[in-house]
């Protein structure tokens, strides 16, 4: 029955490729399409189609003949998603999630209309507007739009600082005191069973807003990741999810936990969850969309997930610091294959597992020496 579905992935990176391991697991076929024709999906899949995820055309013609199509990015057009929903092909999540996640700023606003704590903002179209509230800084601009990985954040503190502001509309927050930042992944299926795994406790790179590494399970008060996990169903619910949801927040200093951003997407925060979870989220996802039993998100040993970012020292050292990291005992590298080099780009991960975590912390500084 499963190797007969036609299974379409919109975006054809890492997360892609990690989602094409699972598919083979379950003896599925999958198909990509991605406009970068050496996207990491291209060598893993018989079926990639170069072409654009925003392009109504594109997805249109890629989708028909397809059960089911899903996502690994949020820059896809949700039009043709919509006219294939309509000619009978189920789209997970939802065209409606998709849109509402895609604006930071109608994202904010879906969760406020369902009393969800979130970080408070107000909607900028330019620098003009930004002068006219310059009360309101220090704040953190946001692109309502394609941002990631830190592209497309930057804190504004003082008027000054608005010349360099971005010319698009934004999304202007209110700087909160944080403590932690955590996230949680949810998983919810057309029948409305609902799993969440185990909070992670996230540290980024302060000049790059991009994740550096991160602790599972969250050293924190079970009460403070009680309160994670409810709002991640109680979002799940919400959107009447079909998918995979992660759900990036932040603890502040007076430990209320309020929500900073949503991916309805495998997520960099789950990447530990194919070595330590009894699921880990691309199976997970799989299982959703297809309309299968949910699987365990049971933790079976505690990691630090460290992301591998592109340097030129990293580029003219490849093979002497891959040999070394793979030295490392409970060390699981994942190397993307990426083709294209810019410095601050993921190119890989690292999962470090261990019986403790004071011999997982040991190892992950022996990894950050490593890759200098």
């Amino acid at each position: 029955m499963l190797e007969k579905l036609k299974i379409g992935v919109l975006g054809g990176g890492q997360l892609g490729a990690m989602l094409i391991r699972h598919a083979i697991d379950l003896g599925l076929n999958v198909s990509v399409m991605d406009k970068d024709p050496n996207a990491p999906c291209a060598r893993y899949t018989s079926s990639f189609v170069p072409a654009d995820p925003t392009s109504y055309e594109a997805v249109l013609a890629f989708g028909k003949g397809m059960d089911v199509i899903t996502i690994e990015r949020e820059a896809v057009n949700i039009a043709a998603l919509r006219q294939l929903e309509k000619d009978g092909v189920k789209v997970f999540p939802s065209p409606d999630t998709i849109e509402t996640i895609q604006d930071k700023y109608t994202q904010k606003q879906f969760l406020q209309s369902h009393n969800i704590p979130v970080v408070p903002g107000v909607a900028v179209q330019g620098k003009d507007e930004l002068y006219a509230i310059e009360n309101k800084l220090p704040g953190c601009l946001k692109k309502r739009r394609d941002g990631y990985d830190g592209y497309g954040v930057m804190v504004l503190k003082t008027k000054e600082d608005i010349q360099k502001a971005f010319e698009v509309p934004c999304v202007l927050e209110e700087l909160v005191d944080i403590k932690h930042e955590i996230a949680v992944i949810v998983a919810r299926n057309e029948h409305g069973e609902v799993k969440c795994y185990d909070a992670v406790m996230m540290a980024f790179s302060e000049e790059k807003f991009i994740l550096d590494s991160q602790i599972t399970p969250a050293q924190l008060d079970q009460a403070i990741l009680q309160q994670a996990t409810v709002l991640a169903e109680k979002i799940a619910a919400a959107f009447k999810l079909v998918g995979i949801l992660a759900v990036e927040m932040f603890v502040t200093q007076d430990n209320k936990v309020v929500v900073n951003e949503l991916a309805p997407r495998p997520h960099n925060s789950g990447h530990h969850t194919i070595e330590a979870s009894i699921t880990s989220q691309y199976e997970q996802l799989l299982r959703a969309i297809l309309g299968l039993p949910l699987g365990a998100t049971d933790l079976r040993f505690p990691t630090i997930m460290m992301n591998i970012l592109d340097s030129t020292y990293l580029n003219e050292n490849k093979k002497e610091v891959l040999t070394s990291l793979l030295a490392i005992k409970g060390a699981h590298l994942h190397w993307y294959g990426k083709t294209e080099h810019r410095p601050g780009r993921k190119i890989g991960h690292l999962t470090i597992a261990d019986t403790t975590m004071e011999s997982i912390t040991a190892k992950a500084e022996t990894i950050r020496k490593i890759l200098k």
